[in-house]
């Protein structure tokens, strides 16, 4: 399963990396997002949702892991 780290980075970079997987993802497929804070777990999700994938969150340690599959 690929894996996106996106903590510590600042929004759009966790939107525009995140985007760039949905845009070349098949059905089936599924990856996950890692995030350091509430704001990019927002941005990131909407993305996500906007895309028609599904989402699940968990919180880990203080970050988000968003899994996410098509």
């Amino acid at each position: 399963m690929q894996k996106i780290d996106t903590r510590g980075l600042s929004c759009p970079e966790p939107v525009v990396m995140t985007k760039n997987v949905l845009d070349n993802l098949s059905e089936g497929e599924s990856f996950e997002v890692l995030v350091g804070e509430e704001v990019a777990r927002e941005n990131v999700s909407r993305l996500i949702r906007s895309f028609g994938a599904e989402l699940s969150i968990e919180e880990v340690d203080g970050y988000y892991k968003l899994n996410v599959s098509k």
